[in-house]
């Protein structure tokens, strides 16, 4: 199955990407901090905020916002640079990345926020830490551990919103199945931006989708087209969880 295409409009993305094969990205400390300094080069070079940042050993996320429609050539950079370092300082050659990257555009506050909790609890996901702020390599230890930013996220809204107090309250509470959910479908949703405004892109209405159809499978075709459950929900005039619930086989309503 081809991968959707790379949405490159100036806002907010979440990017990720792998090592080749899952391979460790970051052997030591000295990695982690060279990595750090080639993106706020390209952040300088390519005009991009970094809200947020999470360092894996294998992988990496990033919350960044472009100013410009340039993020492919921003990644290019990101990517291209911090390969040659590792591959000369590991004495390899061949792939780095598993591929170019992973990302996806940010469409609302509400993914924004929902996706900086997903970003800063991966090392607790991972086994690796109990608690937001413990693993080191994360925009959100720096403000836990009341340390010195890196430049390029000096303009984060995670910066400006969050201090050492209510970090806890705020990013640290698990995200339960319901917005992993919610997750999942915000980022399977197609951006295009249209008289200037950066909109979801629908194939049909869902009018379009429920007219003339079996009900679950026009709920199916919906979620393929972008619609999340809850707007599909809203449409129908029942709970998000019914919809769910349909989707999986579990219940079948009647037609109107």
């Amino acid at each position: 199955m081809p991968r959707k295409p790379r949405i490159d409009l100036a806002g907010y993305h979440h990017v990720i990407n792998r090592g080749v094969n899952r391979s460790d990205i970051f052997v030591d400390e000295d990695d982690y901090e060279a990595f750090l300094q080639i993106l706020c080069k390209a952040c300088r070079d390519y005009k991009v905020v970094v809200h947020d940042y999470c360092l894996m050993s294998n992988h990496f996320h990033l919350l960044i916002e472009t100013r410009l429609n340039n993020l492919s050539l921003f990644m290019k950079q990101l990517n291209s640079n911090y390969a040659l370092y590792a591959n000369k300082k590991q004495k390899r050659s061949g792939h780095f990345w598993q591929g170019r990257f992973y990302s996806r555009y940010i469409v609302n506050e509400e993914y924004y926020y929902t996706l900086i909790r997903y970003i800063e609890q991966n090392p607790i996901e991972a086994g690796l830490v109990e608690r937001v702020g413990e693993y080191p390599y994360t925009l959100g230890a720096v403000i836990a551990n009341r340390q010195k930013p890196i430049p390029c996220t000096r303009d984060s809204k995670l910066l400006q919103e969050l201090d050492y107090e209510n970090i806890q309250e705020i990013i640290g509470v698990k995200l339960d199945e319901e917005a992993m959910t919610q997750l999942a479908e915000i980022q399977a949703q197609k951006v295009i931006e249209k008289d200037g405004v950066k909109q979801v892109a629908y194939s049909k209405s869902l009018e379009e989708h429920f007219k003339d159809a079996e009900r679950n499978e026009a709920i199916r075709h919906a979620l393929d087209d972008g619609y999340t459950q809850a707007k599909i929900a809203a449409y129908l005039g029942v709970s998000r969880s019914l919809v769910s619930k349909m989707l999986k086989g579990r219940y079948s309503t009647p037609d109107p």
